[in-house]
């Protein structure tokens, strides 16, 4: 016969054992996050994400599991890569990049998507308010066409006499059959106004595929452009040392979104820490996953820019960089 202590003991333990178990299914729960890129491979900024979720608490392969889908430069792919992150039930879609973004949003109407990085996700029809998503899409904004203004004028700092300058931007096939202005269309755009008002006509040189480079350089040289503003993109980025030897070649002053152009031979860019967007990335995620609705989350922009100078490049175009840039730069390699 069981005395009352004994019972009580009893169910005292069954309940702290129930809640033991409880509390242990809670934190054995894994989530399962979609990164989706059109690139061909990993790069220095997914690693900062990853960091970025150390940073915030998470182990990955015990609290979370990235399922990565990269397009390799191919916009058809994305599509199909979206679809199937849809189907393994991700928990949240990590995108990059316009195209992909585009793509996430086309497969799911209800899994949260982050961006890692958009160019202009009001321009570009990605969502309609910047502080009041209101759909399923959130993320970091990167300014690209609000900076392009001030890309152009650091390049008339540094060439003297500028009056025509080169942009190599990166489009896919899908993006004219889009309603939306794509990123190159909008960047090539503010750049031009802002080159009217400086007596600068700025050149667009869109392309779709490495094996354009050659030529395009080609004619941006047979069109007597005296420097090159390139966007970064999935395809630019991995070409880029064959973009910054090009340029060196044809003795084009060259201007970057980005400092990994700089660090590869380039000569110059403009622009937030790209490492420090997709740490942001995470905390996005981190968010979500703790509760908060997409809809409700303003897409966050950049409130600090890099200047990067490569006084070596500059030294090997003969040029030579004002000493007011040179105090306003945040790093000059020499």
């Amino acid at each position: 016969m069981i005395d009352r202590r004994t019972f009580l003991g009893t169910i005292g333990a069954g309940f702290l054992v129930a809640s033991l178990v409880a509390r242990a299914q809670r934190v054995a729960k894994i989530y399962r996050i979609g990164f989706l890129s059109l690139r061909a491979g990993p790069a220095a900024q997914d690693e900062a994400f990853v960091q970025g979720l150390r940073d915030l608490g998470y182990t990955i392969g015990r609290d979370i599991i990235i399922e990565y889908r990269w397009a390799d430069n191919d916009s058809a792919r994305l599509r199909p890569l979206a679809e199937d992150l849809v189907r393994l039930k991700v928990d949240v879609i990590v995108a990059s990049a316009t195209p992909a973004i585009r793509a996430a949003m086309r497969a799911t109407t209800t899994i949260p998507s982050v961006m890692a990085t958009s160019p202009d996700p009001v321009g570009t029809g990605v969502v309609a308010n910047l502080s009041h998503p209101g759909g399923n899409v959130t993320g970091v904004s990167i300014q690209a066409s609000d900076l392009a203004a001030k890309r152009v004028q650091i390049l008339r700092e540094i060439v003297p006499g500028l009056t025509r300058v080169a942009f190599l931007g990166q489009t896919g096939p899908r993006v004219a059959q889009s309603q939306n202005q794509g990123a190159a269309q909008i960047i090539v755009a503010e750049a031009r106004a802002a080159g009217r008002q400086m007596g600068i006509d700025v050149r667009a040189h869109i392309i779709i595929d490495a094996d354009e480079l050659p030529g395009t350089f080609a004619a941006i040289k047979h069109e007597d452009s005296q420097a090159v503003f390139v966007q970064v993109g999935p395809l630019t980025y991995e070409h880029r040392r064959t973009i910054v030897a090009m340029a060196a070649r044809g003795r084009l002053p060259d201007m970057y979104e980005i400092r990994d152009f700089v660090d590869a031979g380039g000569l110059v860019s403009y622009g937030p820490d790209a490492q420090e967007r997709y740490r942001r990335a995470a905390s996005y995620v981190d968010k979500i996953l703790k509760g908060a609705s997409p809809a409700n989350m303003p897409i966050e922009q950049p409130t600090k820019f890099e200047l990067i100078v490569n006084l070596k490049t500059a030294k090997a175009l003969g040029l030579t960089i004002p000493q007011s840039l040179l105090l306003r730069a945040d790093e000059v390699i020499q």
